[in-house]
């Protein structure tokens, strides 16, 4: 497997994977994985626990050697056949899962360990450090004399990324950096943690197995499944535009059709349905995703409410499709979503339309 669009290396690259494997004894876990990552911006790694996500980021990092490959930073070999530069040497911030704070320590003597002491001249200079690093990820100066146990969560998380600024990288990693968060927490977390690595300028580089994560926090997204990257792009392509299904069923719901595809254009139980670029013909997988089927006032396409699920500002709806394109012999069932709980409560009959275009996978 390969990428089907991966971003090529430029003057501007910070990070450069060429061709990286990596096994712990008999089991690769990393197979020929290359990434450009330019400089300044943010990438998501993201796919199902065991891809290889962590391994990767501990290369980068420093923490491993990769069996085969390299791996450039900022212009300069860190790791390949013959170099191996040291985590300590790389100039990398390294944000982990549960933060790692030291708990014997203060939030104040935590960030400072960080600090090269050699850049101050006393202890004053080093609080003062300490004061803006807090400012920096939205914190009191008061909060320098708490212990990590006095603080929530997302505070604690806070306090591990002002320790990983306190270091000056050029390159930050987030491992897995909210999981452990409620969800109101972690939002608010995750984008307190992107304001300030963008008005750093520092770029940044998050592992996560959350699609939604991945697609909003980062500038580009990079899907890992069995060792591979399967896709690498922006978030907006990624999503809309998946290089394959088992991509597509990954990063979000997709309603998957059976169609037979002539030219651009898609005959389904929805419709003909236009396809972009379509790399195969004939009988297709068709797939689309959920919000892109809108229920309308009338039209050939009609459905019969099954069932559906309530989420609040929103309602899944699964559909029994009904219709001409629909009448092939067999049910035919779909998966939407709605604003409106009470227009779609089971027994209800829906006129539907499909709006943008589908993507389309060799059956």
């Amino acid at each position: 497997m390969s990428p089907a669009s991966a971003d090529t290396p430029t003057p501007d690259s910070h990070l450069i994977i060429d061709n990286v494997t990596k096994s712990f004894g008999s089991t690769q876990v990393l197979r020929g994985v290359s990434l450009s990552v330019h400089r300044g911006i943010t990438t998501a790694i993201v796919g199902p626990s065991g891809s290889g996500k962590t391994t990767l980021l501990r290369l980068i990092a420093g923490f491993e050697a990769p069996d085969s490959g390299s791996i450039m930073l900022d212009g300069k070999v860190v790791a390949d056949g013959t170099t191996l530069v040291p985590a300590h040497r790389r100039n990398v911030g390294y944000v982990a899962q549960d933060g790692a704070l030291f708990p014997h320590l203060s939030v104040g003597e935590n960030i400072a360990f960080g600090l090269d002491r050699r850049k101050f001249g006393g202890r004053s200079a080093v609080r003062n450090r300490v004061a803006e690093l807090l400012a920096m990820v939205s914190l009191d100066p008061d909060y320098a004399d708490r212990r990590p146990d006095e603080l929530s969560g997302g505070q604690q998380q806070r306090v591990a990324l002002a320790r990983a600024l306190a270091r000056e990288p050029e390159l930050m990693l987030l491992d897995e950096p909210f999981s452990a968060l409620d969800a109101g927490l972690r939002v608010a977390t995750r984008k307190a943690v992107a304001a300030t690595l963008a008005a750093a300028g520092v770029t940044t580089i998050l592992v996560t197995h959350d699609q939604g994560e991945a697609l909003s926090f980062a500038d580009q997204v990079a899907v890992m499944r069995r060792g591979v990257l399967a896709q690498i792009g922006n978030p907006f392509v990624v999503y809309t535009r998946p290089s394959d299904r088992e991509t597509a069923e990954f990063l979000g719901d997709a309603v998957i059709l059976d169609a037979d595809l002539q030219g651009s254009l898609a005959t389904c139980a929805l419709g003909g349905i236009p396809v972009r670029r379509p790399t195969c013909q004939g009988r297709v997988h068709l797939m689309l995703r959920p919000e892109q089927i809108r229920i309308a006032e009338t039209g050939a396409i009609r459905g019969t409410v099954l069932e559906t699920d309530f989420f609040g500002p929103e309602v899944t709806v699964k559909l029994e499709l009904h219709g001409p394109a629909a009448n092939n012999g067999h049910k035919q069932t779909i998966t939407i979503r709605h604003w409106n709980a009470t227009l779609t409560k089971p027994g209800t009959e829906l006129y539907l339309r499909v709006i943008g275009e589908g993507v389309a996978f060799p059956a």
